[in-house]
């Protein structure tokens, strides 16, 4: 049987571009190379794309390739595949054919519905959620919005713009101290992986906070302090999603900031967590019907607080490209379930094949 072409897309342009190529490694690692032969595709911190051997070494210590050439995906349904240039000659580029994309790419301009768009045109399956879903999922304030008006319960949340905050901000500590409280959480709207992130205890930290979140986005969400656990569940499927078991995870620092999650490395992961049948039971029925919400595709980690004292669930958000290296919170809560990383990597592979297939049947021409 010939293998599949997959391009694996890792890197990019956000802040978190280090985190892109820990996930996209172990991908790679993990592909059934009896099925598909694996094309590196690496977007540097610029956005230039490149391909070939050295490309994910390449990015990874930050220097140009010596094996690996530059690279551009074709928008075009007739060809699908990359127009690579030649090493020996080049003026000259060549046509490399895919089969499949598998997205690894964290934050803007990669989860935020942006590549998908790109993916759509160049009428290639890929991996994960599409355009709706991954831009709505994105952006933290259209997102709880869309939770709120589909009965999912999420925490007490401000948001403002730059024009907004800028010259009004003694209005806006007001109206946070009246409708949220603090402590308080201040975080930029589009963004991941907890950068600018701020707990604020007291209010004359929240200018700080917001300007700190404002580096990194136009539009800053603030939310209500909730007590409780830090509960994370993932999500599996297409037009049926399935649930893992839930995790927990104990943060090394004072809540799971970048420098816990990437850095510091002693936050603690609690896999599975028991939270009893009823908490677990709500905890897997919210996180598909997020997933529903916002019609992902392929694969999601909803994330939770969840009191245990007083047996409540507070939806939190929706990530579309997951973390997902081998020791990741979503893979690691499938191999609790029962799915291993290699198995899961090959079954939204399949997924992503499956999706195409249907949705090209129902492309039909116009009448005449």
């Amino acid at each position: 049987m010939k293998r599949k072409k997959v391009a694996v897309v890792f890197g990019g342009r956000s802040g978190e571009h280090v985190v892109s190529l820990r996930s996209a490694a172990s991908i790679m690692e993990a592909v059934d190379k009896e099925k598909y032969d694996i094309v590196p595709v690496g977007i540097n911190r610029e956005g230039a794309w490149l391909t070939g051997p050295d490309a994910w070494l390449a990015l990874w210590e930050n220097r140009p390739p010596r094996e690996a050439t530059a690279a551009v995906l074709l928008t075009d349904p007739g060809r699908p595949g990359l127009l690579i240039q030649s090493a020996v000659s080049p003026s000259e580029w060549l046509h490399q054919p895919l089969d499949i994309i598998f997205p690894v790419l964290h934050g803007t301009y990669g989860e935020d519905g942006t590549i998908q768009g790109l993916f759509e045109m160049a009428g290639i399956p890929y991996v994960g959620s599409g355009v709706l879903a991954s831009s709505v999922a994105m952006d933290k304030v259209m997102m709880k919005t869309l939770f709120k008006e589909c009965g999912l319960p999420v925490a007490r949340f401000v948001y403002f713009y730059r024009r907004e905050w800028s010259g009004n901000e003694q209005e806006w500590q007001a109206r946070v101290r009246e409708e949220i409280g603090f402590p308080c959480f201040v975080k930029p709207a589009n963004l991941g992986s907890s950068v600018g992130i701020t707990k604020v205890h007291t209010e004359d930290k929240l200018i700080s906070a917001v300007e700190e979140a404002l580096l990194y986005d136009e539009k800053v969400i603030i939310e209500t302090f909730l007590e409780g656990k830090e509960i994370e569940c993932s999500v599996l499927g297409d037009l049926e999603p399935h649930t893992s078991r839930p995790g927990e995870i104990v943060p090394c620092n004072e809540f799971y900031d970048y420098r816990a999650k990437y850095i510091d490395d002693r936050s603690e992961l609690v896999i599975p967590v028991e939270l009893g049948e009823k908490l677990e039971g709500i905890v897997r029925d919210y996180s598909a019907r997020a997933f529903r919400a916002v019609e992902a595709s392929g694969l999601a980690r909803v994330d939770f607080f969840v009191n245990t004292m007083t047996e409540t669930v507070t939806l939190i958000e929706i990530n579309t490209i997951p973390g997902f290296t081998s020791i990741s919170m979503y893979p690691k809560l499938w191999e609790a379930t029962g799915v291993s990383y290699d198995r899961l990597v090959s079954m939204l592979l399949e997924f992503a094949e499956a999706r195409f297939q249907r949705r090209r049947a129902l492309m039909v021409s116009p009448p005449e």
